[in-house]
């Protein structure tokens, strides 16, 4: 008989490992049932239809945990094809999900269709929002919060509650006014103010307990408009941006951009002595300056705050933004969806595989007033680009290079699997844009004044860069990144400034692995790639196939 032999400590500590990764790859199937609809609302005191999920406005929260399976039916009960898209939410090798027009045929009224995505490796603050026909200025919109799993610390004390803050630009006019007049080349009036969780001013209200710390997670869902967010007598502690935790620092006021989410930590006062507090989101770099207000209430706080609004930034003072902005940093220490330091990935040592300059600019195609990337505006195809692709249909694009005359077409740009991207967005216009890619989550290396250069790169960040999967870009400068394209599929590269976006200032990066850059598509392996989905709607050149 063989003796009981001890686990030495090396194979104890790898059986424990072995234990808590089968525990860490726990994950949930979770289910959603949304109807879309219209709703006569007044968020500003102006009737307007509102598009609402299940009679809400803003949607529910979606709340998830690192890993789960999210399955979301979508009931059309609009006048008009509908998309759902989701912000941030990486999609891991699956764009059939994604939402947007290139990669999904839309949902016809009355029908219905079911979203089913992993969120694998992901946690943080994002939102959803409708991707087509200019929706988004009715609503149709809602917070996305990505939980850690229990076995992964968050980097600073469970708070007492979260709080879902959704700021946006409002527009009175019903959206296909709006749309009417981008299509006849008129711009998008100034808003009609700001919204707080879908609510004018004063109607927007956070109970506080003494003492107490909450989590605030906060994105700007709005059309155009750049946001300064701040709480009168409460500074905020910034931890975390669209999945990815920061060095903890305090602002007194926090620039949220076009498509951005951010979360912080507001402890709520000892005492209020009666107080209620102002809670403030106003317009940046406008003509006129807006506000939305939101109510911060104590138990013992007597009606509504009294006084002037606390002071943010100068409406035009971008060298606080940007300063603000550069001050941010990755936490190299913190775990975020996996059990080791975010940090751990050395994105500064990689070899860049490819440079792009994407310039945004407004120029007039075929009489029509358009918005380009590189003189190129984005012309859609009669069919998804992903079901051209599947069923090998032909389609003529085009890399978005520098066009010596403005034209339209559709934008692809090609890349390999785990190719290395260095992308600078330079904007040679009076305004803020804001871009963001599908799929990806990017490096934030470096912003500043006036044109890039080679010489620009001497003043990276390749160490603790923001990770994150929307950035800015100042009016007259530039902002670069890099990137990692280890996400098979077909991605959107967009502008987040809703005009710009639905008048052509997009493309899409195509990511697919040497070993089957060749092959049937078809024959991709679901490792590689989630395959067509079985309920996958079919239109186009594809809707017989």
């Amino acid at each position: 008989m063989n003796p009981i032999r001890l686990l030495t400590s090396s194979e104890l500590c790898l059986c424990t490992c072995f234990l808590l990764v089968l525990f860490y790859r726990g994950w949930s199937q979770l289910f959603y049932d949304w109807t879309v609809s219209y709703s006569q609302l007044a968020p500003l005191g102006v009737d307007k239809q509102v598009i609402v999920i299940n009679g809400m406005f803003p949607g529910p929260v979606l709340y998830a945990s690192t890993n789960d399976v999210v399955n979301v039916s979508i009931h059309n009960n609009l006048r008009e094809p509908f998309l759902m898209t989701w912000n941030g939410v990486q999609m891991r090798k699956d764009s059939w999900q994604d939402g947007v027009q290139e990669t999904n045929c839309p949902i016809l009224p009355g029908q219905n269709w079911t979203y089913s995505f992993q969120l694998k490796d992901q946690i943080g603050s994002f939102f959803y929002f409708p991707s087509l026909l200019l929706h988004k200025a009715a609503g149709g919109y809602g917070a996305i919060h990505l939980n850690n799993l229990p076995i992964i610390p968050i980097p600073f004390p469970q708070p007492y509650k979260d709080y879902a803050v959704l700021i946006g630009d409002w527009f009175n006019a019903d959206y296909r006014d709006l749309r009417a007049s981008l299509e006849n080349g008129v711009f998008l009036p100034h808003p009609d103010g700001i919204l707080i969780n879908g609510l004018g001013p004063n109607q927007a209200r956070f109970e506080f307990e003494p003492s107490a710390t909450y989590r605030l997670r906060i994105s700007n869902v709005g059309l155009k408009t750049s946001l300064n967010f701040r709480i009168e007598g409460h500074p905020m502690l910034l931890v975390e941006t669209e999945g990815s935790y920061l060095i903890q620092q305090y602002y007194d006021s926090l620039d949220i951009h076009v498509g951005q989410s951010y979360s912080v930590l507001v402890t709520a006062k000892n005492q209020a002595n009666g107080k209620s507090y102002y809670m403030v989101a106003s317009s940046r770099f406008t003509i006129l300056e807006h506000s939305g207000i939101g109510v911060i209430h104590y138990p013992d706080s007597a009606g509504d705050p009294v006084g002037p609004l606390p002071l943010g930034p100068g409406l035009s003072n971008y060298n606080f933004s940007i300063e603000q902005a550069r001050s941010m940093r990755w936490d190299l220490i913190a775990s975020a969806a996996r059990p080791n330091p975010q940090g751990s990935y050395h994105y500064g040592t990689i070899p860049i595989t490819r440079t792009l300059i994407l310039e945004n600019n407004v120029m007039v195609i075929g009489s029509k007033r358009r918005f380009t990337i590189n003189g190129i505006s984005f012309m859609h195809s009669d069919t998804p680009l992903k079901l051209l692709d599947y069923f090998q249909l032909n389609e003529e694009s085009k890399y978005a290079a520098a066009a010596a005359l403005p034209s339209s077409a559709t934008s692809i740009v090609d890349a390999f699997y785990r190719d290395f991207f260095h992308i600078v967005f330079q904007n040679p216009l009076l305004e803020v844009q804001s871009w963001h890619i599908d799929g990806y989550n990017f490096f934030v290396v470096g912003m500043g004044w006036g044109l890039w250069d080679e010489s620009k790169k001497a003043g990276y960040n390749i160490v603790d860069a923001v990770s994150r999967s929307t950035v800015q870009v100042y009016p007259l400068s530039w902002t670069a990144i890099l990137m990692e394209l280890d996400n098979i599929g077909t991605w959107n590269l967009r502008s987040q400034n809703a005009e710009n976006w639905y008048l052509g200032q997009e493309l899409y990066i195509r990511v697919k692995g040497v070993w089957n850059w060749f092959d049937e598509q078809s024959d991709i392996s679901a490792r590689d790639e989630a395959p067509i989905p079985d309920n996958v709607i079919k239109c186009g050149r594809a809707a017989d196939l």
